[in-house]
């Protein structure tokens, strides 16, 4: 069963409207109202997204259109939001112990809720890798070379075996993720690509519609989440023009 343990809400404070009870066990809705809640379950299927869980709220003063950050189990991604201050971000949480936080332009948290999971039925990735970044005009792809020669990206999604894309955005600045239960042993190579730009017109190839010169991804590598051995790297990721293709970190696991 999960519950959550929020800061009270000011009227300066943004406020996190969804997961409010945590995720059922299939990944598909959200119910918050029954008194079961678990994380969703992990299979790789790029399709309609379903393991995607929507993270949605308002900022509160968002008629100054500050730079607020979302940290969603420790990993910062910057977030956007409307004029009318509502934000939504998909993610695909694991077993365990979740949270969410929000926090200010000052680095100030101003809103965190924790989601408590005694769910022994799943098993905790023992790889992950996080990529997100600071454009939503921007399409950014994460892909990952396994050491048996397999090529997870947007194109290949499933890996034979078990594994591959978790979450591959296709609507904003990320996140995407690569996710394994059973790692293999051997060399992994990591790149993220800016791919192309994403407008009211569609996708797109024009460098002019980046409305920044250089876009800043972050990609975290997050070695047996929510266990006593886990460990995490993180790195930043200039990006200054459309094709740019970057190896980001080869490791061995």
């Amino acid at each position: 069963m999960a519950f959550a343990d929020e800061k009270p809400v000011t009227s300066e404070q943004p406020t996190i409207n969804s997961p409010r009870g945590g995720w059922n066990y299939g990944g598909l809705t959200d119910k918050s109202r029954e008194g079961r809640a678990s994380y969703p379950l992990p299979p790789i299927d790029r399709g309609t997204q379903k393991n995607r869980t929507l993270i949605e709220g308002h900022i509160r003063d968002a008629g100054k259109q500050r730079k607020h950050t979302l940290i969603v189990n420790g990993n910062p991604m910057v977030l956007n939001y409307g004029t009318d201050g509502r934000y939504e971000r998909h993610y695909a949480f694991g077993s365990g112990s979740n949270n969410i936080e929000i926090q200010g332009p000052d680095g100030k948290s101003l809103q965190r809720v924790q989601y408590y999971e005694a769910n022994t039925q799943q098993l905790s990735p023992q790889l992950r890798i996080i990529c997100s970044w600071d454009a939503p005009e921007a399409e950014v792809d994460l892909h990952i070379i396994t050491p048996d020669g397999q090529h997870a990206f947007f194109g290949v999604p499933t890996l034979n075996g078990g594994g591959g894309l978790d979450v591959d955005s296709v609507d904003g600045p990320g996140p995407e993720m690569f996710t394994t239960i059973a790692p293999l042993h051997g060399a992994y190579h990591v790149f993220v690509n800016y791919w192309g730009n994403y407008g009211p017109g569609g996708y797109n190839f024009d460098e002019g519609q980046r409305k920044q010169p250089i876009i800043t991804a972050r990609v975290t590598l997050v070695f047996y989440e929510n266990t006593a051995r886990e460990k995490r790297e993180s790195f930043v990721i200039p990006l200054r023009k459309i094709g740019d293709l970057n190896l980001v970190k080869s490791f061995m696991f």
